[in-house]
């Protein structure tokens, strides 16, 4: 008898489970919050800038980098940092900070252009990511070369990053030689940044110029097209892009970076139209072009 019944309740349960699957179909799939207001695997978040209680934009400021040499890569590097050598570049502006989710905003409304709406698969970081100050993120080299123009700028040629970041003394870190494991946002320690901080948060990745985040925070950006030989080959003196390439350069470190790419001297290549959560920029203009934008107004 109590057999029987065994045997009933587990064929009452097992026919249950055998039915879950046909209800969920007739009823619909249950959606997620994201899912509820984007379709599409690679449908974008929003990434329209939140505001803390009380936080004001920072402002557009700029750094000046007198004429004169510095030290360029390393022999202690990869392959494409070599060989080290004596560069002079004229003298030129670059953004203290990198370009923030407010700034890269006012473009967006003033122009048209494409919002950096990261994939729907990115919806756990993006929404960590849409701070006022926080480094605009998810933008192609093209996006970043349309703000540079519509600010007047343009972007660091290589050289100049690397100038700007590392000075004249030929150091591998913007505070000097030796590493320090929470001198920036980076991968390496828990530094209470789980994503991008609000820029210019991390007052040791501070170069001997006053330029903010080389290290760490977001890879950013240059103007150049990327050749591995490029530092032999280039001249001297202002060296200019490549003339053409497939991939386009990004200097400096982010937070997802561990290892010895950390070093300002470090060199990445990507493909020019990708996007990414943790690649990001900042716009440069060269003594003369300030000049001439002067007398263009007056």
């Amino acid at each position: 008898m109590l057999e029987s019944k065994f045997k009933l309740v587990f064929l009452l349960v097992v026919l249950a489970c055998a039915a879950m699957p046909i209800i969920a179909i007739l009823r619909g799939t249950t959606l997620t919050p994201y899912e509820k207001s984007e379709s599409g695997a690679d449908a974008e978040v929003d990434a329209t800038p939140e505001s803390a209680p009380g936080e004001e934009p920072i402002p557009d400021e700029m750094v000046t980098i007198s004429a004169g040499p510095f030290e360029r890569g390393t022999e202690s590097g990869g392959f494409d940092e070599q060989p080290r050598r004596t560069i002079f570049l004229d003298a030129f502006s670059i953004d203290r900070y990198e370009v923030t989710n407010h700034q890269y905003q006012q473009f967006v409304l003033s122009t048209g252009h494409r919002k950096p709406g990261l994939p729907a698969r990115y919806a756990k970081n993006g929404g960590k990511m849409k701070g006022t100050n926080q480094p605009v993120v998810y933008v192609s080299w093209d996006d970043a070369a349309e703000y540079c123009r519509w600010k007047g700028k343009r972007l660091p040629s290589e050289a100049e990053w690397e100038k700007a970041m590392r000075g004249t003394d030929g150091r591998l870190w913007p505070w000097g030689n030796q590493e320090q494991p929470h001198g920036a946002n980076w991968a390496r320690v828990q530094d209470g940044h789980e994503v991008s901080a609000r820029v210019g948060s991390f007052m040791t990745d501070k170069s001997p110029y006053g330029v903010m985040d080389g290290a760490g925070n977001v890879i950013e950006w240059v103007a150049d097209w990327y050749d591995e030989t490029y530092y032999k080959d280039s001249p001297e003196q202002n060296p200019p892009s490549p003339e053409y390439g497939t991939y386009r350069v990004l200097r400096g470190g982010g937070y997802t970076t561990t290892g010895g790419d950390i070093r300002v001297t470090s060199r990445s290549k990507m493909m020019p139209d990708f996007r990414d959560e943790t690649i990001g920029f900042r716009c440069a203009i060269s003594a003369t072009e300030t000049k001439e934008s002067g007398e263009r107004k007056t």
